[in-house]
């Protein structure tokens, strides 16, 4: 990518590509549809207005929000008003969402109208000023929200016309599966740099050449928006002149999301693991054959383990897609990637490092392939600045190793002879049973191979003798039935005794975050009960 001489700025980009792109869609959600025009001049009116409200370069919007057009439209706005985007679970209750409106010190709360009741349970926690939008219905009951459809459609829609720069910043909190959440704050130009879509030395010349392409991106991003995969995949789609489909139901409705890549031909599916391609895979196996679904060439997953009956299942039903399967989190992207096509052999937790990653033992030598020793992936080159208001925790995840800077979210692996990895897991989640460490994705990925099991999750549990045993909650396919006892003895074939759960307990449905990410401070307290 061409360097600019103020760094690159997503608004600068959204402004520009508005102008040449015109009336080819930008958004699409159900039956609407928003053009490149429309995108811009929304969000140009929707950033004068929370201008006029008294926000200020660098405070923070929360974006407390389901999957929809106002969430990109409410991000193009925050870009282009130099103001920071700060992503919410709307999974949360009171006291979460109060920690994080105080952790990322939120100036502005925008929030679909289902989301009020809480909102307005905690109005009277949030500084004096606050700026309140509810989206989907000014009547909330939230006294002093402003509605959001009226910014967006009355007022001057031209552009702002403010200089911004590469160093503005937008947070992207981490899920809190393993902590409390943490925002790691990136710089736009390292970013946008890292997409690798931005082509010419300034905005408008990439817009001009994004213009001149044949076809572009449409993508539906079937995680939440809110989730680090699904708005990164979002807006880099927009940065490529792009269409974003997103789906209307509030959970992950399969036959939707069908529907959405047969209607809109869409070129780009984005989800994150076993808890997407699962339900596509049934939706498929049960749907309409005569689906015309060509038109998908790209399937990408990031964030949790991608089995490989997964993958050889959809490629059965996507024969022109490319599968890739990505390492990556909050705190940096690009660890590491591997694509499968059709006639190839798709694997799980099996990836080629990306540039400028190595894989360091603890003592921070680098790990010798083939040598079978464990160590921790470090990212260098275009990282986050790092975790807002927390410099120890930035240290501790950004350390500089012989002059060079690296990101080292904490995933654990082992290197192969051909330079490959063996992803083993997540430190932070690693259980130590009789002195051995046990991290609880092999575990999982053991599990789920089993062709009676839709999905499992492994934790930790207080054990007298061994300080840790290995527990698991497993959900089956419906219909069939699993013995524990025979559960544990197949996985010996592929597990060290130490490894195996020593408690199993069968649930209808393990607890995922929407993004379906683990949730395992919940796994924990069901073991606890």
């Amino acid at each position: 990518m061409t360097a600019v001489a103020n760094g690159w700025n997503f608004g600068d980009v959204f402004d520009e590509l508005a102008d040449v792109l015109g009336p080819a869609p930008a958004l699409i959600h159900g039956d609407l549809v928003r053009s490149w025009s429309s995108f811009g001049e929304r969000s140009n009116r929707l950033a004068r207005a929370l201008l006029a409200a008294g926000l200020r370069t660098d405070d923070t919007v929360a974006f407390y929000l389901r999957n929809g057009p106002a969430y990109l439209e409410l991000f193009a706005a925050c870009v282009k008003a130099r103001l920071v985007h700060a992503n919410v679970n709307y999974r949360y209750v009171e006291s979460e969402l109060r920690y994080i409106l105080d952790n990322s010190d939120a100036r502005a709360v925008v929030f679909d109208a289902e989301f009020a009741p809480t909102v307005d349970a905690i109005r009277a926690d949030l500084p004096p000023g606050t700026v309140l939008v509810a989206v989907n219905g000014s009547a909330t009951g939230v006294a002093g929200a402003a509605d959001f459809e009226t910014l967006c459609t009355q007022g001057d829609g031209s552009r702002l016309g403010n200089e911004r720069s590469g160093d503005d910043r937008y947070f992207q909190y981490t899920g809190g599966t393993t902590g409390m959440p943490k925002a790691v704050m990136w710089r736009q130009h390292d970013r946008i740099s890292l997409f690798a879509m931005a082509v010419g030395a300034n905005a408008a010349e990439h817009a001009r050449a994004v213009a001149e392409r044949s076809s572009r991106p449409i993508l539906v991003p079937a995680c939440p928006l809110m989730h680090s995969t699904g708005l990164t995949t979002a807006i880099a789609t927009l940065c490529a002149g792009g269409t974003v489909v997103t789906l209307t139901a509030p959970g992950f409705d399969a036959d939707e999301c069908l529907d959405a890549i047969e209607g809109h031909s869409v070129t780009t599916l984005s989800i994150v693991g076993d808890a997407f391609s699962r339900p596509l895979l049934d939706a498929l196996e049960r749907g309409d054959r005569s689906r015309s679904l060509r038109s998908l060439t790209s399937i990408s997953s990031a964030g949790v383990m991608w089995s490989a009956e997964s993958k050889q299942g959809l490629l059965r039903h996507f024969p022109d897609a490319t599968l890739r399967d990505a390492l990556g989190s909050s705190e940096g992207s690009g660890l590491a990637s591997m694509e499968t096509r059709a006639g190839g052999s798709p694997t799980t937790a099996r990836f080629v490092l990306g540039n400028g990653v190595k894989v360091f033992t603890d003592d921070w030598r680098e790990v010798e392939p083939g040598s079978g020793e464990l160590g921790r992936i470090a990212k260098s080159g275009y990282l986050p600045i790092g975790y807002y208001n927390d410099d120890a925790k930035t240290a501790e995840t950004f350390p500089v190793v012989d002059g060079v800077r690296y990101s080292v979210p904490g995933d654990w692996c082992t290197v192969e002879a051909d330079g490959t990895i063996t992803l083993i897991g997540r430190g932070s989640t690693c259980i130590n049973t009789g002195g051995e460490k046990v991290f609880p994705e092999e575990v999982e990925t053991a599990l789920t191979a089993q062709p009676e099991v839709a999905d499992a999750l492994v934790t930790g549990i207080p054990d007298e003798r061994w300080g840790q045993a290995v527990a698991a909650l497993v959900a089956l396919v419906p219909g069939h039935d699993l013995d524990p006892d025979e559960l544990r003895e197949r996985l010996r074939s592929t597990l060290a005794g130490y490894k195996l759960p020593r408690v199993i307990r069968f649930v209808d449905e393990v607890p995922r975050a929407p993004s379906g990410k683990a949730d395992y401070a919940e796994v924990r307290r069901r073991f606890d009960h």
